[in-house]
């Protein structure tokens, strides 16, 4: 039975990694509490119909707000289970299908993989090296935005920054609870709830969560085609060399990816859709 569970028993654990992020699908928006912030980045209107005393560009979260920020978001993400609704079954069933499946052949495809020890580490280093290099990004962005005054690039970072501080949180305690095996132990049996494992086992993936996090925030702030496939490619890119590494089942990967993309997109859309809404009212006051 190593490495055997029954897919029904499995599931139930899938689900309930699933659950965690459910609630943070851009349909469930609309169930956060939180007050709207101030404007941030008012559209830009024709000289002739613009405010001479609209407000002045200010970023959604600030350095100061931003631990605030982390721990507020943490209601929403642990309580998500109570937010799913008929319409996220479009996309909740599909990826349910796909874990199973993915489950059902964890132990097969990784003992397909090669155990070149050498091969490995070049894909374990790769993908150290792409995640690092995505984290620089928003660094930089960050630095620029501070020491030139780019609210937009300053917001990038910060934004970035409370993602992957939320998904970090979640992948540590999912890892936690689950406990699976890696694929070097027991012959890539994968088993869960094994002893001894805690917080380094091997579902969820950390790097594919952080990298997709990073990935949903970047795309949704400049979401040019080129920039989009730029950081999805990159983070696809970490998700591949995590399995290849002989780091992670493919399971670890699908679920640690889709778990991150949703969280990095759930804080970009909190506060872009309030900065929106807070727009709207200004604009409606000043009429």
């Amino acid at each position: 039975m190593a490495g055997k569970i029954c897919i029904r028993g499995m599931l139930r654990c899938i689900v309930a990694c699933f659950c965690i992020s459910a609630g943070l699908c851009p349909a469930s928006y609309a169930f956060d509490s939180d007050p709207p912030v101030a404007a941030v980045r008012a559209p830009t209107a024709a000289p002739e119909d613009a405010l001479p005393d609209a407000p002045a560009a200010q970023i959604a979260v600030t350095e100061k707000g931003l631990p605030l920020a982390i721990l507020k978001d943490q209601i929403p993400i642990w309580t998500s289970p109570v937010r799913i609704r008929t319409h996220d079954l479009i996309w909740l069933l599909p990826l349910g299908a796909a874990t199973g499946l993915t489950l059902s052949t964890d132990t097969d495809a990784m003992r397909d993989v090669s155990r070149d020890r050498s091969f490995n580490k070049d894909n374990v280093n790769a993908s150290n090296y792409l995640l690092g290099c995505e984290i620089a990004v928003p660094v930089g962005l960050y630095g620029v935005g501070l020491f030139k005054g780019d609210t937009h690039a300053r917001e990038t970072g910060i934004l970035s920054g409370e993602a992957l501080a939320d998904s970090v949180v979640v992948e540590e305690v999912t890892k936690i609870i689950f406990r699976r095996e890696r694929p070097l132990y027991n012959n890539a049996a994968g088993d869960f709830f094994a002893p001894n494992t805690g917080a380094n086992g091997s579902f969820p993936s950390s790097h594919s969560m952080l990298a997709w996090t990073l990935a949903a925030v970047m795309a949704g702030e400049y979401p040019s085609k080129w920039v989009q496939m730029g950081v999805y490619s990159v983070a696809s890119g970490v998700s591949l060399t995590r399995v290849l590494g002989q780091e992670h089942f493919p399971t670890d990967v699908l679920v640690g990816g889709t778990a991150g993309w949703l969280i990095g997109h759930y804080v970009f859309e909190k506060h872009h859709v309030r900065a929106a809404r807070a727009v709207r009212a200004y604009v409606a006051m000043r009429r």
